[in-house]
């Protein structure tokens, strides 16, 4: 997972895998789910983010994965 924003352009950009999108999913006015062609989501898009959020908070957050976690979700 990878986290972006543009300052110019007041958007955060929430990248959750590499594939590339195919569509978007409106949720509200200003955030969209970006989608694979097979229905997979690609990344969270939420516009006048400043505005939604405090961009602190979302900009200084680490992911640990425990992977002990992650095999029994596979199963």
């Amino acid at each position: 997972m990878k986290v972006h924003y543009d300052d110019a352009v007041d958007a955060l950009y929430i990248e959750l895998s590499e594939e590339t999108p195919d569509g978007a999913i409106e949720l509200s006015d200003g955030i969209n789910v970006d989608t694979t062609a097979e229905g997979r989501i690609a990344g969270i898009e939420i516009l006048n983010a400043s505005s939604r959020m405090d961009l602190t908070t979302i900009l200084s957050y680490s992911l640990d994965v425990d992977k002990s976690v992650s095999a029994l979700n596979a199963q």
